[in-house]
């Protein structure tokens, strides 16, 4: 898969996740030589076990409007720890309790840790015919003069 289709279909996930108001949002880039079977983990948090179900399913359902679909779903039923797979990326929905039980994010410190942000895409830029500008000086407008 290309990198930039799974960097949107992470991103989709991830506006899933903070739509159903998803606490913790945190993006693991897995490094290649780590062990890891995924390319990226996606960790955030619930306050109550609907919420994280909501979560979940608001996940699931963004991108198989997307044509994708999860390869396996686990503990939803539960909803302590729901995990969400994708294969190439893994999105783990947590109660507040079992997020900081488990603390994925100590267990994969060796992956980097991205922001929304770090995911878009940018165009790249076209290279323009270089042209003259044209500098405009900031002079004051002249104040029209009032008649008597």
């Amino acid at each position: 898969m290309k990198k930039n289709e799974l960097k949107k279909q992470v991103e989709a996930a991830i506006q899933a996740c903070l739509e159903k108001k998803a606490e913790e949002l945190t993006i693991l880039e897995m490094e290649k030589g780590s062990g890891a079977f995924t390319d990226y983990f996606v960790l955030c948090s619930g306050t109550n076990p609907r919420q994280v179900q909501a979560i979940a399913d608001e996940v699931e359902l963004r991108l198989k409007g997307a044509g994708l679909h999860p390869t396996h779903v686990e503990g939803y039923k539960q909803a302590e720890w729901v995990l969400v797979d994708y294969v190439d990326f893994v999105v783990h929905v947590f109660s507040e309790k079992a997020r900081k039980f488990y603390d994925l994010e100590r267990l994969w410190k060796s992956a980097t840790r991205l922001e929304p942000a770090d995911l878009k895409s940018v165009p790249k830029k076209r290279k323009a015919a270089s042209k003259p500008s044209i500098l405009k000086k900031n002079t004051p407008k002249k104040k029209k003069r009032k008649t008597a």
